[in-house]
């Protein structure tokens, strides 16, 4: 008799406030409340697609107590057993590594499948066929595993995947060792990985939760020796020993039984205010916008309004971001600095509407 398939648990990445949306994001509206991909919040979004993967009494989304009450506010239906309250911010390292522990405490076959919150995904079921049959591969032969994206265009902004050895080779389920995680290029490079059979790194993973600990316990000095506080059940402590890492410098750059899953699904990481251009049509002229935004002679913009209506005459190429009392504009090619930007700005602003006082470094793609 077949083994039954071990039993999926979807754990959602949704700390932060992404700094890259300010002014739209802050500590009380953080990117993950903004309907940036669609019509609802991004957080709403990736559960609606998680709680077609697994029951929502195994779903469960790693955040800070911050952002617990906002998220219950547009996810009302959710039962309050689906947060687990990171004691304390220290990236996808750590927080991995606490909840691949609570799995396992819960199932020792638990298999876990870790998503972002501000990833947008099209078609679900694609996306739930895949990870399934992915979960089942993983379980079974030993592997950390993460989702490959087949890159579109030279992006710039994410990390990269070098396809080592292929391990599965069949309609709608391809699979290789990785034979290298590459950071983030410039252009030049980027269109070089492109034209090589590089993938994008997606931040989607996929592994047995006992399998991806013990990689933490042999790889990660950072982590492994303080997952005994986890075991004494003294969360907090856990949080306050470990180092700042993630889990791509932590465990899957150092792993040898690491591989990757082509994804069979449409992906963007909306990590930016250029992502705008990607999930709303433009109009005849190129310009992306939401929000009551009225273009005249004016090209290739991204136009982002939430409190009331923009003008746009005879300007081309910018991003004009109007939420609460503040309006940013910039060049449209300046939109990747976003961060430096708050670097720049006078304390009177910074201090006014900075989303960065709270927010980890986010593990981003």
């Amino acid at each position: 008799m077949d083994r039954p398939d071990p039993p999926i648990s979807a754990v959602i990445l949704a700390g932060g406030v992404g700094s890259r949306f300010w002014p739209a994001s802050t500590p009380s509206r953080p990117k993950q409340l903004l309907p940036l991909a669609s019509e609802n919040p991004l957080i709403v979004d990736t559960v609606t697609r998680a709680l077609r993967l697994v029951p929502e009494t195994r779903l469960h989304i790693l955040t800070g107590e911050h952002l617990r009450e906002p998220f219950q506010r547009v996810l009302p239906a959710l039962p309050a057993s689906a947060y687990w309250i990171e004691p304390r911010a220290r990236g996808t390292g750590p927080v991995l590594a606490w909840a691949a522990h609570r799995l396992v405490r819960e199932d020792p076959d638990a298999v876990m499948v870790s998503l972002h919150a501000d990833h947008a995904i099209v078609p679900t079921d694609a996306m739930v066929q895949l990870l399934t049959t992915a979960g089942a591969f993983a379980a079974s032969e030993g592997l950390l595993l993460t989702i490959a994206i087949p890159p579109t265009r030279p992006e710039t902004g994410y990390g990269w995947i070098r396809p080592g050895a292929p391990l599965v080779d069949r309609p709608g389920f391809r699979v290789w060792r990785v034979g290298a995680f590459v950071e983030k290029p410039d252009l030049e490079t980027a269109r070089r990985y492109l034209s090589e059979g590089h993938l994008w790194n997606s931040g989607i993973f996929v592994w047995s939760a006992a399998t991806f600990l013990e990689e933490v316990r042999r790889l990660s000095p950072e982590i492994g020796p303080h997952l005994p506080l986890l075991e004494g059940g003294d969360e907090a402590a856990f949080f306050d020993a470990v180092d700042r890492i993630s889990i791509d410098e932590a465990v899957l750059e150092r792993s040898d039984r690491i591989g990757t899953v082509e994804a069979t699904f449409q992906w963007d990481d909306v990590g930016s205010w250029s992502s705008l251009e990607r999930s709303h049509a433009p109009d005849a002229q190129g310009n992306a916008s939401r929000g009551p935004v009225h273009a005249l002679d004016a090209r290739r913009n991204l136009v982002w309004s939430d409190e009331g209506p923009v003008v746009l005459w005879g300007v081309d190429d910018l991003v004009v971001i109007r939420s609460g009392d503040l309006t940013v504009v910039a060049p449209r090619d300046r939109s990747p600095e976003w961060k430096h930007l708050l670097d720049s700005l006078p304390p009177e602003l910074r201090e006014k509407a900075d989303p960065r006082s709270d927010d980890p470094p986010e593990d981003t793609p």
